[in-house]
């Protein structure tokens, strides 16, 4: 160590980082080596983009490239790019701290496996301490392009609390990482391993992977390249292997695990381009919590020079769960976000990228439905934003939605827009929904009890979203959405009562109706017999716009005001409570049981009581004074 090394305590989230990556990640201790190239790999996309406006970076034009080499007698493994390189700062915001949001979930999860699998690293911005899993001691050294030969940089930690920093002299701009390896790893230090290791995870790097010449088992001065060192979207589709396509699905979504899915196409004509889209078969720990604003976007490349990493332009916010590389022949090589998103361009490009994905969506719920199924559960919730979003492609988007039904036994199993048509009765012109907190809610609902009565399939949709869907989602396939808690509902045409019983039934209950609506006054809107009911005694009903008391309650916990609304009760005149009400004389008890009926629509309905003691007290009086 110089005198000008200073040593520096880790933040307490790194820390926690580096204990947890070095004891507990046991499975594919491999991954470390993918993590350290793809992150030189990117040093050189991002000096190659700098260099286009400043071709003096490049320093006399030397090829960019990666070196792997090993020194059995001093147990080191070291990796080599001449890349973009760090200046002090950076080397202290990207080494010394995590910026990743996700980062306490990270900690969690990895926490709460004792042996925890490698799919975790890369996901929250961690991939550089993986190699603490192999090594002891990880010094790194690094001068940023265009920096002076005397701003070189040195970081070493041994994977403690703590690293040195110290300032010196490096002749070439890059990054240069070195692995002191532990006392078990002796198969990192074989050549024939780390080669294997580079085919198998970064064979698509776009930039040489080099290792040096072995004969007669010792390293010479000459090196060679070890992968294919071309951009693997530019290469045929026939070509390619399966393993391929995966690994580089790894490299650019920092993923261990395989994507769900995939399409790969080049289109020539009016615009040249080629696109290589993945969907994930997990969503990101933080990507939910992330909201609509911490996107990852697509990678951008002109002309197979990388330009950005996030480019969202290429997708709308719904699909911003794809990962992928878009490469284009027709867009300005020296691009920038502000002129991305005035390029005449750039909405042919993003409406073909949107093409591919729903294409892909469509073959796997015609074809691979189980893959479709996982697709929905990761990332069913942010699709369904599409509806509103993309008005040229809802009724695509309609048709690859899945919502929970009564004609399925559990939540799990979902059914389409198009399977519900399929089993729509005869007479039958509109399709039923019903919105709640939860499944377990939407299918004890009484709102259902006369459509069940009648073998009429309802939708049943508890997503958060789904109350802001519904607002949208108003007809598919020439038949309305029609949601089963709003308006009148006439069921006369499937066998429920005619219109003259309707009204036999009516005056028979005007006598409780009336009693009902002196009882609750400005409580609720008003009283009426119920065409919904079979078994419970009474539930609210909403007029056709009104807003849902789901979409008022999350409104309110988002701070916005929400106009009062009075709901309409319904009552089925036959239920026991509801007669009992019609013949309670004592004004008191009558006033109890009114309010009962309408304090249990309301906690049907998922509302919380104005007064629940007050409602306590009348149970508990209606259970010691019953018969």
């Amino acid at each position: 160590m110089t005198a000008s090394a200073q040593t520096h305590k880790f933040e307490a989230e790194v820390a926690q980082v580096l204990h947890l990556v070095t004891h507990s990640l046991y499975s594919h201790k491999e991954i470390f080596l993918r993590e350290l190239i793809s992150n030189a790999s990117d040093a050189c996309d991002k000096l190659r983009f700098e260099a286009l406006g400043k071709p003096e970076l490049l320093g006399g034009g030397s090829e960019l490239r990666i070196d792997i080499s090993v020194d059995k007698d001093a147990r080191t493994l070291t990796i080599r790019d001449n890349g973009i390189g760090m200046t002090r700062e950076e080397v202290i915001a990207n080494i010394g701290t995590i910026a990743s949001s996700g980062t306490r979930r990270y900690l969690e999860a990895l926490s709460a496996e004792k042996k925890a699998d490698a799919n975790l690293i890369g996901q929250f911005g961690v991939g550089f301490y993986s190699a603490f899993v192999v090594a002891d001691k990880v010094t790194l050294t690094t001068r940023k392009a265009g920096a002076e030969a005397g701003e070189g940089v040195r970081w070493e930690s041994a994977g403690s609390g703590e690293y040195t920093l110290e300032t010196l002299e490096i002749a070439a701009c890059g990054t240069t990482v070195t692995l002191h390896l532990k006392a078990d790893e002796d198969e990192f230090l074989q050549a024939w391993q780390l080669r294997s290791l580079v085919a198998r995870y970064s064979d698509h790097i776009g930039f040489p992977i080099r290792m040096p010449v072995e004969k007669d088992g010792k390293a010479t001065e000459e090196w060679e390249v070890v992968n294919q060192a071309s951009a693997l979207w530019t290469r045929p589709k026939n070509e390619l292997t399966d393993a391929e396509y995966q690994n580089f699905y790894k490299h650019i979504a920092h993923d261990f695990s395989d994507p769900l899915a995939w399409t790969h196409n080049r289109v020539e004509g009016n615009q040249n381009f080629t696109s290589l889209l993945y969907i994930p078969s997990k969503s990101p720990f933080d990507f939910m919590g992330g909201g609509r604003d911490e996107r990852k976007g697509l990678k951008l490349y002109v002309k197979r020079v990388f330009i950005m990493d996030a480019a969202e332009q290429l997708l709308p916010a719904y699909l911003r769960f794809v990962r992928g590389v878009v490469d284009s022949d027709d867009l300005p090589l020296n691009v920038s976000r502000e002129i991305l998103q005035q390029n005449r361009n750039l909405d042919k490009l993003k409406a073909a990228c949107v093409k591919r994905v729903l294409d892909l969506l469509d073959k796997l719920a015609r074809d691979e439905p189980e893959k479709f199924a996982t697709f929905w559960k990761e990332f069913g919730q942010v699709f369904k934003e599409g509806v509103a979003e993309d008005f040229a492609n809802k009724e695509r988007i309609a048709k690859l939605l899945r919502f929970a039904s009564t004609h399925t036994g559990n939540a799990e199993q979902t059914v389409s827009l198009d399977d519900y048509i399929g089993r729509m009765k005869a007479g039958q012109d509109d399709i039923y929904y019903l919105t709640a907190d939860g499944y377990a809610a939407a299918k004890g609902s009484p709102q259902l009890e006369a459509l069940k009565a009648h073998g009429i399939e309802v939708l049943l949709l508890t997503d958060r979203i789904d109350e802001w869907l519904s607002n949208y989602l108003n007809e598919y396939a020439g038949k309305k959405l029609r949601n089963v808690a709003k308006g009148d509902l006439d069921l006369s045409k499937f066998g429920g009562a005619n219109e003259e019983k309707r009204k036999e039934a009516e005056k028979a209950a005007e006598g409780v109706v009336g009693k009902l609506k002196e009882l609750l006054g400005e409580r609720v809107r008003g009283v009426r017999v119920s065409a919904r009911l079979t078994d419970s005694p009474a539930v609210l009903v909403l007029d056709e716009h009104d807003m849902s008391p789901a979409m008022q309650r999350l409104l309110k916990q988002a701070g916005h005001e929400v106009p009062e609304s009075r709901p309409l009760l319904e009552i089925n005149p036959t239920h026991a409570l509801v007669k009992r009400l019609e013949g309670e004389s004592d004004i008191a008890r009558a006033t109890d049981l009114g309010m009962l009926l309408l304090e249990q629509a309301q906690i049907l309905e998922g509302a919380a009581l104005e007064d629940p003691a007050a409602y306590v007290r009348r149970v508990n009086s209606l259970l010691v004074n019953a018969g």
